[in-house]
């Protein structure tokens, strides 16, 4: 039996699982916090890469990897790890957390034309986590820094270079380079001319975009390292997914992602495109207002999320007219950065913790459920949907989502997903084959929506009166 291990370096932690190449069991698993760095303490948005190795160290403890034979690495996006023309760490590593360049970003996407000419350039608009805007923010307040970078490596670009013991060849892979905002999943090529308009100057050497299952090389010790990717690529393939696929990530954000068979390009900015780590695309959407509406009700109802589920499910689909707008963040799809929450249908029989909670669940995943739609709107097929995050396992969520979303919901046990997707990928870069090992996933749920129970739609309809009538702001945005 072949062992290979997938590591996935997040913001906080470092997670290795070991799995049999052929069926994707996981073996062995380890994690490790990252030790807290001088530059951790002082801003949590910077990190010393360094830090990422001791923690990796630390998860792979205790014969982790023994008779593995090949490695995937997986790791957070869009940060930027800018190195000098000998290699060597300018400064400490921007984390996409790092919410400094927002500024940046916004005057990128001015610099240029507008979003649509962003959109016809990278698929994308630029926003704050990406690593051009980055570039900007050093360009206007590091300026020394700035011009001493001769290279950026993208966190799992860096530690994939570690492993094989700092090569002179730099790689990356097409889907953590599309997080990069200069370079285009539509053409997969560089654009050192964006480069130019953020840092002020050409970076003198690009990593080399490897392919789905071109492996980066063999550390000293001769142990096979592939190409790599960003987290949510990772999961992608962790989880199986094919085109007619979508995720959806519920936590504080909602990240909403489907598998395409091409680009996406959106003008309006709602839609960003990505690469993913098999040669398809990444079509992802996001909204400020997801697992948060759900504990934020429960406060005010004094319950627990698992009391606001119970009380959700006592009430009836519609929740006896009661309609949660739940834009408590403002909104990024649709576009309402000042929107605040709204509850309307309030009636003396509807004012019961019973209805307030089912309202609460559904207002939060019809407004998922428009963003479905925006990326159904630019050609996106959306077959079924696979629930993450701790909240799509709650009851009343798993039993609402599929008659909200008219599709199948699939629910994967808590897992690594992106630790596994990394290992699935140093699988498939062993085999050589031309598509990746069909692992399986076990103990996964999926619903069916109900044929014979047609709420969702007058959920929706209702929901969606609501929406337009107090935001008829949002009928031009498409």
């Amino acid at each position: 039996m072949a062992i290979v291990a997938g590591i996935d370096s997040s913001t906080l932690r470092t997670r290795i699982v070991a799995c049999d190449a052929d069926t994707g069991a996981v073996l062995r698993s380890g994690k490790a916090p990252h030790p807290a760095s001088e530059a951790s303490q002082a801003r949590t948005t910077e990190a010393d890469p360094q830090s990422w190795l001791h923690s990796l160290g630390e998860a792979a403890t205790g014969g982790l990897l023994e008779g593995v034979r090949a490695i995937g690495v997986s790791a957070q996006q869009h940060s930027m790890i800018g190195l000098d023309a000998g290699g060597v760490l300018v400064r400490p590593a921007l984390l996409w957390t790092d919410p400094r360049s927002s500024g940046a970003a916004a005057a990128l996407v001015d610099a240029l034309g507008g979003p649509a000419a962003w959109t016809e350039a990278i698929g994308a608009v630029p926003a704050a986590t990406y690593t051009i805007a980055k570039l900007r923010w050093l360009a206007e307040f590091e300026p020394a820094n700035a011009r001493r970078i001769a290279e950026v490596l993208l966190p799992h670009d860096w530690l994939v270079w570690q492993l094989l013991g700092h090569p002179q060849r730099r790689t990356t892979d097409r889907g953590d380079a599309s997080g990069t905002g200069y370079w285009s999943p539509i053409t997969g090529e560089y654009r050192q001319d964006l480069v130019k308009l953020a840092l002020g100057h050409e970076l003198l050497r690009l990593p080399d975009v490897l392919g789905p299952a071109e492996p980066a090389g063999h550390t000293p010790e001769g142990l096979l390292i592939s190409a790599g990717t960003g987290d949510n690529m990772a999961a992608a393939l962790g989880l199986g997914l094919v085109p007619g696929d979508a995720v959806v990530s519920l936590g504080s954000f909602g990240t909403i992602f489907a598998v395409h068979d091409q680009p996406v390009v959106d003008p309006t900015g709602t839609v960003s495109s990505f690469a993913d780590a098999t040669g398809h695309h990444l079509p992802m959407v996001g909204t400020l207002n997801a697992a948060q509406v759900l504990r934020s009700t429960a406060n005010l109802l004094g319950r627990d999320l698992e009391g606001l589920s119970e009380l959700a499910l006592r009430s009836s689909p519609g929740a006896y007219g009661m309609v949660l707008l739940p834009y408590l963040e403002g909104e990024r799809t649709p576009r309402l950065p000042t929107a605040a929450g709204t509850l309307t249908g309030l009636r003396a029989e509807s004012m019961t913790p019973e209805h307030l909670a089912r309202a609460a669940v559904e207002g939060m995943l019809c407004n998922i459920a428009d963003a479905l739609d925006a990326l159904r709107a630019r050609g996106v097929t959306v077959r079924r949907v696979v629930l993450l995050g701790a909240v799509g396992r709650l009851a009343a969520v798993r039993e609402i989502a599929p008659l909200i979303f008219g599709v199948p919901v699939m629910i994967p046990p808590p897992g690594d997903h992106a630790a596994r997707g990394a290992a699935r990928q140093a699988a498939w870069a062993l085999a050589g084959t031309p598509e990746p090992p069909q692992w399986q996933l076990p103990e996964v749920r999926t619903v069916e929506p109900d044929p014979d129970q047609p709420f969702g739609a007058a959920v929706r309809q209702q929901y969606g009166v609501v929406r337009d009538q107090t935001h008829p702001e949002i009928a031009g945005m498409a």
